[in-house]
């Protein structure tokens, strides 16, 4: 065996058994750290609320400017390895849109079946994908109330794909609606819209 593994438990034991051996001097509250708080720099993202499944994720803006924040939920297949994401946004209200969603799946995702979105056992919806980057493809999709509804009542969305390997597949992923209702309204409450 390696001398420096036979040594590693002598030495981590000594490293415990320090502040005991040296109670006279040094107390715990003396060589015990706590921690502290690691503020989010300017422009990175963090998480500043979670409501069932859902997190409020939100960029780090100088004090005084408008935080813009969004829902998000990664999505997984059903080996548990992370797929695809969904975020959603609120908008000012422009005729029957209400809010938006980015959803992104990996670059190997067939493009031209587009994108299907249910709830529950509604029925489908297609939509395009917008364009791709290096780290997935876009759809963006425009929500209206009753899409709003819909997820508010519903117990969980489907997303379909295709994968571009095997086009005669489907993947299907499931967006848990757990907590939606309580996000989007979280979500609602920091839109600079409603300050009047």
């Amino acid at each position: 065996m390696n001398i420096a593994l036979r040594l590693f438990p002598a030495l981590l034991l000594g490293c415990l058994a320090l502040p005991a051996s040296a109670q006279d001097t040094t107390s715990a509250a003396d060589t015990l750290s706590l921690g502290e708080p690691v503020e989010p720099a300017l422009g990175e993202t963090y998480i500043s609320e979670t409501h069932g499944d859902w997190e409020i994720r939100c960029i780090t803006v100088e004090e005084g400017q408008f935080e813009p924040c969004q829902m998000y939920q990664l999505l997984s297949d059903d080996e548990g390895n992370a797929v695809a994401e969904i975020n959603i946004f609120d908008v000012p209200d422009e005729d029957t849109l209400t809010a938006g969603a980015t959803i992104v799946t990996p670059l190997d995702t067939l493009l031209t079946p587009g994108l299907r979105f249910a709830v529950d056992d509604g029925d489908q919806v297609r939509f395009p994908f917008s364009f791709c980057q290096q780290i997935g493809c876009f759809v963006r999709i425009g929500l209206t109330e009753d899409d709003l509804g819909s997820l508010r009542d519903g117990g969980v969305a489907a997303i379909t794909i295709v994968p571009l390997p095997a086009p005669d597949q489907e993947v299907s992923l499931e967006v848990s609606l757990s907590g939606f209702t309580a996000a989007f309204e979280d979500l609602a409450s920091r839109s600079p819209s409603d300050d009047g």
